[in-house]
């Protein structure tokens, strides 16, 4: 097989969370520039389906825009059976979806802890589980969390003041690695991307309040762009990395050796 044949994913079908924009419409558009049928979900159905009608212009795959939102079981089923009942198979699942709350460790609500931890947290183990009985049942695939920078190391306060968000990357981290252990036997790879900052919805007011004091922390010197995490999202979600499991690429511009 030819390296080239290696990063394809022509023909395969990958659910992305949260694909209706920043970081989720950029993994979506990769993985459907190299073949696959994408399906994007979110709560925010309109914003999806958008992205969907934009990706199957310009690449000529299939695409699907689905509402879920990832803490409710039911949606999560929905989404499953729909892909599967439209495309055959779920190959790639993409853990995109996410939620963070800035407030200094004694002023964060106990409602917005939750919040982002059963969004982070919770939605990510809903999705791996209900995509994992298809994927045990069809022999393998693979599972990409969105993990961060921020779950590898503490943030400074007046940079980054969401320790509810950092935990739970934190948690999807170690997420990763388990059930890249538990899988491993059914031929399903689990891994985890660690983003820095890239201009977001989600980073608009992190970046404009500390943007400097960021860039002064990153060996690259900028931001991460709309094309950064395409080429990892690929590497993870090809043949190309099936001898690699429960690891985290970071993609950060180094700003984690620091």
């Amino acid at each position: 097989m030819s390296v080239i044949d290696l990063f394809s994913v022509k023909g395969k079908t990958a659910i992305v969370t949260g694909g209706g924009r920043g970081l989720g419409i950029q993994i979506a558009q990769g993985l459907a520039e190299a073949g696959a049928n994408v399906v994007l979900c979110s709560r925010k159905l309109e914003g999806c389906q958008e992205a969907a009608k934009k990706i199957e212009e310009t690449t000529g795959v299939e695409t699907l825009a689905l509402p879920c939102d990832v803490v409710n079981q039911e949606d999560v089923e929905a989404v499953v059976r729909d892909t599967k009942e439209r495309f055959g198979s779920i190959d790639i699942l993409v853990n995109n979806s996410g939620a963070s709350w800035g407030a200094s460790v004694l002023d964060m609500p106990l409602e917005a802890w939750h919040k982002v931890m059963n969004v982070n947290v919770t939605g990510t183990f809903l999705m791996s589980q209900s995509v994992g009985r298809v994927m045990i049942e069809q022999g393998g695939g693979k599972i990409i969390n969105i993990a961060s920078v921020t779950g590898l190391k503490s943030s400074p306060p007046g940079v980054l003041d969401t320790i509810g968000y950092n935990t739970s990357k934190g948690a999807i981290i170690t997420f990763t690695k388990d059930l890249a252990s538990k899988w491993g036997e059914h031929n399903i790879n689990v891994n985890a991307i660690a983003p820095g900052f890239f201009p977001t919805k989600m980073s608009k007011v992190v970046i404009e309040k500390g943007g400097d004091a960021i860039l002064a922390g990153t060996p690259l010197a900028r931001f991460g762009s709309d094309d950064d995490l395409k080429g990892v999202a690929l590497f993870l979600a090809s043949k190309a990395s099936d001898y690699i499991t429960g690891d985290v690429v970071v993609v950060d511009g180094g700003s984690h050796v620091r």
